[in-house]
């Protein structure tokens, strides 16, 4: 296996779950995220290779029926996008688009769910989710003012994180950025990060 693929699925998901564990045990039940809620499974938003490689090969390890809904669901959110942004039909990666861009295109179809949302709003590839996926829920700090991370954070929690947790979550986007430049010169992609929907499709 690749260097990048090892250091991703076997160190930073693992990684990533136990820091978010360990902040929302510091938040006192103040992080409400649990199985069933899908506030932040629905609208779209930028992933990156080594988000798609895992959702790829969680789709792989579905029944036939379930990866052919998912795959025709990202299908038919693909086709809407690129529709509206015909430059994605060139060339899928957004990491070169600003960041007004992409928060128009965010806004615009926030109403869409994610490809592997169930009719139960549970998560078919909850194993293989993207990292932004296991880190969000985590209250926002921002100009010294903490903030709810999603609408279903109505109050905002008072305890603030440690520096030590601030430390490992810079230490983690760190090693995020290694295996994404990594997975990038092994694979020859053109680009970082696609929308949400591209990561249950073949990119080529």
């Amino acid at each position: 296996m690749a260097r990048s693929l090892l250091l991703f699925h076997s160190a930073l998901p693992q990684k990533t779950d136990d820091w978010f564990h360990r902040v929302s045990a510091l938040h006192l039940g103040q992080v409400p995220c649990q199985a069933g809620c899908s506030a932040c499974c629905i609208g779209t938003f930028p992933i990156t290779l080594l988000d798609v490689r895992s959702l790829r090969e969680g789709l792989t390890r579905l029944p036939a029926t379930r990866r052919e809904r998912i795959e025709e669901t990202a299908q038919i959110q693909r086709s809407l996008l690129a529709a509206t942004y015909p430059t994605l039909s060139d060339n899928p990666f957004v990491d070169s688009w600003s960041d007004e861009n992409i928060d128009q295109l965010v806004e615009q179809y926030g109403h869409l769910r994610c490809p592997a949302l169930g009719d139960d709003d549970l998560c078919s590839l909850y194993e293989f989710r993207p990292l932004a996926c296991r880190s969000m829920g985590i209250p926002i700090e921002q100009d010294g003012a903490v903030a709810g991370a999603c609408h279903v954070q109505t109050f905002v929690p008072i305890t603030r994180m440690t520096t030590v947790l601030r430390t490992e979550e810079a230490t983690l986007a760190r090693q995020e950025g290694k295996a994404l430049e990594l997975e990038r010169k092994a694979t020859g992609a053109g680009g970082d990060e696609v929308l949400l929907p591209y990561g249950f499709l073949p990119l080529s």
